[in-house]
C-alpha cells in the first residue's frame, strides 16, 4: 500500500508542478502518466494490472475515451511480438536456446576477456529473438558459476545483462520500444521498416557496442586466473534439428521479403509471417507447442505495449507532444547531427530513472513533432535514435530489466553498475548518433 500512496503523491506533486507550465487537461495527463510510471517502478502493483490502469484513468479523467484507449491494445502490431514469443517458448521448450549458448561460448578464449566478450556476443545475440529478461534469467547462472572471484562475477554479470540490452535492438521484437515505434509509424501512416531493413540499420551499432563494452569490462580483470569452463556442445537432438530448419527457414523468408521490398516495392506483412510460423508450432507432427504452454506467453507485456500505445495516442491526441515539443524548440534550429546527440541524451538518462517502455511511448510522440517538419527518412531516423536510446541505459537498475536481474544477485553495488553505466551511457550516445548520421542515410 506504502507504494501505492507514494505513486498518488508522486502524480499529484506533478500534476500541481505541471499547472505552472501547461493547461489544466495537459497537467492532468502528466500527472497521471507519473502516477503509471511510479506503479511500474517501484512494483507496488503487478505490471499487468498497472498495465490496465489508462483503460479506467484515461476516460475517468477526461483524457480518451474507452474506445480510444481499448483500440490501443489491440494493434497488429502486437501480434508480430506474439508470433515471435509462441517461437521463443518453443526454442526453450525444446532446449534449443541451450545449444545455441554452448555453441557461442565454443568461439571465444577461456580467459577473463574472452568470456567477457562470450557473455556480452551470446547475450546480445539470444536477446534479438528472445526476451532480453529471459536471456538475462538464463545466463546469470553461469556467468556465477564460472568463477568464484568476486571481481569477475561482476564483470560477467554486468557483460551479460549489458549485452542483452544492446543486442534487443538488433529485431523489431526484440525490446518493448522497438514494437512501440513501430506501431507508432504504422499509426500514422508513415513507411515502415521490414524486418531485415531494421537489422541492416541497428547492426553497425550493435557491432560497436559489442566490440567497446566488453573492452570496458575487461579493463583491470584481464590477468585475473580463470577456472576451467565447460564449451563442450551437445550434439543436436532430432526434435531441436527439426526446429533449427524452421528458425533457418524463417530468417530466409524475412531476408526474401526485404529484397522484395528493396527491389520491387512490394512484401509479404511481415506481422502475418511471423504469427504463421508462431501458430506453425502447434501443427501436430511439425510443431512443438500444446496449449498448455501459453501459460508461460507473457501477457503483462502485451499489456504493457497496449499501455505504452495507449499513452502516445494521448500524448499525440491531446496535444501535449505539441506543447512540450514547443518548449524544446531550440532542438530543431540544430544541425542534425547534434539533433541526434541531444535526443540520445534526453532519452538515455531519462530512461535510469524510469520505464523504456514508458519513457519510449512519451519521447516517440514528442519528437515526432520535429520529424513531421523534416525530410522524412530524417524524421525517421531521429524517431528510431530515440527508441534505441531508450535501452541504452546502463547505469541504474531500475532502467531496464537486465540491470535489475543482475542486481538481485546481491554481488553488484548500484555504485558499481553507475560507474560502469555512466561510461558506457556517454559512448552509446557518441556511437549511435554516429552510426545514424554517417550510416543510416545510405541504408535507407
Amino acid at each position: 500500500m506504502k507504494g501505492i500512496v507514494t505513486a498518488v503523491l508522486i502524480g499529484f506533486s506533478l500534476f500541481a508542478l505541471a499547472l505552472l507550465a501547461f493547461s489544466f487537461s495537459h497537467a492532468t495527463l502528466i500527472g497521471l502518466v507519473a502516477f503509471l510510471v511510479t506503479l511500474w517502478t517501484n512494483e507496488a502493483m503487478p505490471l499487468g494490472v498497472v498495465s490496465i490502469l489508462p483503460i479506467l484513468l484515461f476516460p475517468v479523467f477526461g483524457i480518451l475515451d474507452t474506445n480510444e484507449v481499448t483500440a490501443n491494445y489491440s494493434k497488429s502490431i502486437i501480434f508480430l511480438f506474439l508470433g515471435g514469443f509462441m517461437l521463443a517458448i518453443a526454442i526453450e521448450k525444446t532446449g534449443l536456446h541451450k545449444y545455441f549458448s554452448a555453441k557461442l561460448l565454443s568461439f571465444f578464449p577461456k580467459t577473463s576477456t574472452g568470456i567477457i566478450y562470450a557473455l556480452a556476443v551470446t547475450a546480445a545475440l539470444l536477446s534479438s529473438v528472445l526476451s532480453n529478461t529471459t536471456i538475462t534469467l538464463m545466463l546469470m547462472p553461469i556467468a556465477l558459476f564460472l568463477s568464484e572471484n568476486k571481481k569477475l562475477k561482476k564483470r560477467f554479470l554486468l557483460a551479460t545483462a549489458y549485452g542483452a540490452s544492446i543486442g534487443g535492438i538488433l529485431t523489431p521484437i526484440g525490446t518493448p520500444p522497438n514494437l512501440i515505434l513501430m506501431g507508432f509509424l504504422e499509426e500514422h501512416h508513415l513507411p515502415s521498416l521490414a524486418f531485415g531493413e531494421w537489422m541492416l540499420l541497428m547492426f553497425p551499432a550493435i557491432v560497436l557496442m559489442l566490440l567497446v563494452m566488453p573492452w570496458i569490462l575487461s579493463r583491470g580483470v584481464e590477468n585475473e586466473n580463470v577456472e576451467d569452463v565447460n564449451h563442450t556442445v551437445l550434439e543436436l537432438t532430432h526434435t531441436q534439428k527439426r526446429l533449427y530448419f524452421i528458425v533457418v527457414l524463417l530468417a530466409f523468408v524475412l531476408l526474401v521479403n526485404t529484397f522484395l521490398k528493396q527491389i520491387f516495392g512490394f512484401s509479404l506483412n511481415e506481422k502475418l509471417v511471423l504469427l504463421s510460423f508462431g501458430l506453425l508450432m502447434f501443427v501436430p507432427h511439425i510443431g512443438f507447442l500444446d496449449w498448455e504452454d501459453t501459460r508461460s506467453m507473457p501477457y503483462e507485456i502485451i499489456f504493457l505495449f497496449g499501455a505504452g500505445f495507449s499513452i502516445a495516442a494521448a500524448f499525440s491526441s491531446t496535444g501535449l507532444a505539441s506543447d512540450i515539443a514547443a518548449k524544446l524548440s531550440f532542438i530543431s534550429m540544430m544541425p542534425l547531427f547534434w539533433m541526434f546527440v541531444v535526443v540520445a541524451l534526453f532519452v538515455t538518462f531519462s530512461t535510469e530513472v524510469t520505464s523504456n517502455t514508458a519513457l519510449t511511448s512519451i519521447a516517440i510522440p514528442i519528437f515526432y513533432e520535429f520529424a513531421k517538419n523534416m525530410p522524412q527518412n530524417e524524421g525517421t531516423m531521429l524517431l528510431m535514435v530515440a527508441t534505441v536510446a531508450a535501452s541504452y541505459a546502463f547505469m541504474l537498475p531500475i532502467a531496464t530489466p537486465p540491470n535489475a536481474i543482475i542486481m538481485s544477485s546481491g554481488i553488484i553495488s548500484i555504485r558499481h553498475m553507475a560507474n560502469i553505466g555512466l561510461k558506457l551511457n556517454i559512448i552509446g550516445v557518441i556511437v549511435l548518433s554516429v552510426v545514424a548520421y554517417m550510416v543510416w542515410p545510405w541504408l535507407m
